[in-house]
């Protein structure tokens, strides 16, 4: 074989495959970034709603200590969030959602507490019934971070 044909042969070949290695590098890098941007978004976008939601259920929680339901939509805002919740969340968020918010409804339906019963809860364990719920967001977004 010529020693000239074997030279452009080498030549040809080692731009095609220094080319096919950058466009496959672009790609890679490409749809690596297009997945985090959708893990970021997808982040923040929970991260709001479950912040809603957490101040919602602030809300309602309080008042159904010491108020009774006496209209229903009061709860409208927090069924409204726990359904957004139903689309994105983890099966752990959602079920620990739902656990806060028939807690709530089951408050509002209860005896109103006194003084001196929101004392002792405040000074108990149970003081913080949005806690599981956080803690359950948190393992999320732990998961969300890994994926990142």
């Amino acid at each position: 074989m010529d020693t000239a044909l074997i030279t452009a042969l080498a030549g040809v070949l080692g731009s095609l495959v220094g080319g096919s290695t950058t466009a496959a590098t672009t790609w890679i890098t490409q749809r690596t970034a297009s997945k985090r941007d959708l893990l970021q978004t997808d982040f923040r976008h929970r991260e709001g709603l479950y912040g809603e939601f957490i101040n919602e259920c602030s809300k309602r929680l309080i008042e159904a200590m010491t108020h009774k339901l006496e209209k229903p939509e009061t709860l409208f805002t927090a069924y409204a969030l726990l359904n957004r919740i139903r689309l994105t969340a983890s099966p752990a968020v959602l079920a620990e959602a739902e656990k806060l918010l028939r807690r709530i409804t089951e408050q509002y339906f209860s005896d109103n507490l006194t003084v001196d019963e929101l004392r002792s809860i405040a000074g108990s364990e149970d003081a913080d019934p949005l806690k599981p719920f956080g803690e359950a967001c948190r393992e999320e977004f732990a998961s969300i971070s890994a994926r990142l």
